[in-house]
Order: structure tokens, then C-alpha cells, then sequence
């Protein structure tokens, strides 16, 4: 029993670290970059994940969990790194984060096109209600207007491409590794994937030089143990913890996420954005709910 809640205990921490990612990486990106503030997050993590985690033999994996599971995992956190560093503001930034949680309603629509299996009717208004929070929530203060929202959308287009983008990619990615990685766990692999490519991509860039104080190092330490922890807990988690509790509390992450983003980038979120964000969380929670027994 003491070891079931141990393993429980784990998943939840992994649960609030992986709701602070969204503020580090901003803090992050504002000091060193999006992008090279992105590369150095991942690298760091990297090398956190090789000597707690471990550096599996890649012989272990089949090749097609390595390069589409590895590529998927690569462009989502690609994406939402981006997207959170390339934010117009804080409060932006924030948005992204919810935009982000779109993608367990997209795991489930996805699982529900390639499954035969009869679902509940009321799937689709969640599905739906997830994406209307979403437009609830960047639309501003007012509530629903798609004027608003159009004008938003067109203040940042990439950013907002990028966080939706990420949301579907992280739902295939959810989808397809359960059937191609056997039981087996490349996190590290994929880590060292992503810091490659946003390295690449800071080469090329027209990325000014990053800036190091002290405060950013510390900073950088902070999201990328964040990161890193974040994984190896939940690696420990799923050994032996209530899933089911550790599932439903998963679905809460918004909120979590929100909260938490707002207390460490120090920015105030009005009750309209709470409402988009409660929308987008209990949309979530219902697809799950609908479809738990599939």
C-alpha cells in the first residue's frame, strides 16, 4: 500500500512540475531568446534525464518508434516552446498554454476516427466546448467575439499556428507511440532530439547572441529540472500508481497550469479567462470520462 502511494505521490508532483513548464519557458525565452532560450532548456534537461533516467542502448527501440515517434515529440516541443517564446506578452504566453490543452479532446477525436467502436453522443459537445473555451479565453475580456479574436489571432499569427499545431501533433504523437514503442521509454532520445533541432534552428536564425546573468542561469536550472523531473517522475509513476487517480487529476492541468503561470509571471487574469479556461478543463475531463472504458 505505502509503495502504491509512493508511486502516486510521484505522478502528482510530475503533474504540478509539467504545469509550470508554461511559465518557465517564458521566463526563459525573455533573458536568452525563444530560440537559444529553448535550446539551452532542452539541453539541460538532456543531460538531467541521461544521469537520473538513464541512456537506453537505441538497439532497444524499433525504428519506427525512434524516427515518427522521435519526430513527433521533436516538432510538438518545438512548437510549444516557440510558441510560448515568441509571444507577443506574458499574458500571451498564457494562451498559448491553454491553446495547448486542446490536445487531450484531440486525442480522443483522433482515437474515435480510427476506432469502430460506438461512442457516447455526448462526445461531440465536449470536443466542441474545448475549443470554445479556447475561443472564449483569447478573445478577451468581453467574452466570444470573433472580431476580437480575428484581431489577436492576426497581432501573432505565428505563435498561435505554432500552440495549435502542437496541441494535434501532441495528439497523434499520444495516439501512435502506445502501438510503436513496445512497452519501451526513449524520453531521453527524444530530449536530446528536440535540443538538436532548436540548436539547429538557432543557427540559422537571425536570433541576436544570448545574453547570460546570472539571474537567467538560474532561471535556466529551474525549467530545465522542471522539465527533466517532470518525466523522470512520471517514468516512476506509472511502475505502480493509481492511474486512475493520476489520469483524472492529469485533466485538471489547465487549470493547474494557469494558476501557476499567472503567480510566477506575476500577471492578473480576468474572470473571462478563468471561464475559457474551466471550459477547456472540464471538456477535457468529459472525453475522458466518455471514452474511459474504450
Amino acid at each position: 500500500m505505502f509503495s502504491t502511494h509512493k508511486f502516486t505521490l510521484a505522478g502528482c508532483i510530475a503533474i504540478l512540475l509539467w504545469s509550470s513548464i508554461v511559465a518557465f519557458i517564458r521566463n526563459v525565452a525573455e533573458q536568452l531568446g525563444p530560440i537559444g532560450g529553448a535550446a539551452m532548456i532542452y539541453t539541460v534537461s538532456s543531460l538531467l534525464l541521461a544521469l537520473f533516467v538513464g541512456l537506453p542502448n537505441p538497439k532497444r527501440f524499433s525504428l519506427k518508434y525512434l524516427l515518427i515517434g522521435g519526430g513527433l515529440f521533436v516538432a510538438y516541443e518545438m512548437c510549444l516552446s516557440l510558441a510560448l517564446g515568441m509571444a507577443n506578452s506574458r499574458h500571451q504566453a498564457v494562451e498559448m498554454g491553454v491553446i495547448n490543452y486542446l490536445w487531450p479532446c484531440l486525442t480522443v477525436l483522433l482515437a474515435v476516427v480510427v476506432s469502430n467502436k460506438p461512442i457516447s453522443p455526448l462526445l461531440y459537445p465536449a470536443m466542441a466546448l474545448s475549443f470554445f473555451g479556447v475561443a472564449w479565453t483569447v478573445s478577451g475580456d468581453e467574452g466570444l467575439s470573433l472580431a476580437q479574436l480575428a484581431e489577436n489571432v492576426a497581432s501573432n499569427p505565428v505563435s498561435y499556428a505554432l500552440a495549435f499545431v502542437g496541441a494535434f501533433l501532441w495528439a497523434i504523437y499520444c495516439n501512435l507511440t502506445k502501438r510503436l514503442a513496445n512497452g519501451e521509454n526513449a524520453i531521453t532520445w527524444f530530449f536530446i532530439g528536440t535540443a538538436i533541432a532548436l540548436w539547429i534552428k538557432y543557427l540559422i536564425s537571425n536570433e541576436p547572441p544570448m545574453v547570460w546573468t546570472m539571474q537567467a542561469g538560474i532561471d535556466l536550472l529551474l525549467a530545465a529540472t522542471v522539465m527533466g523531473a517532470g518525466y523522470a517522475l512520471w517514468n516512476i509513476a506509472i511502475i505502480g500508481g493509481n492511474m486512475v487517480l493520476l489520469a483524472t487529476m492529469s485533466y485538471f492541468t489547465p487549470i493547474f497550469s494557469t494558476f501557476l503561470s499567472a503567480f510566477l509571471l506575476d500577471i492578473e487574469l480576468t474572470a473571462t479567462f478563468w471561464q475559457g479556461v474551466v471550459m477547456v478543463t472540464f471538456a477535457s475531463l468529459s472525453c475522458w470520462w466518455l471514452t474511459r472504458k474504450q
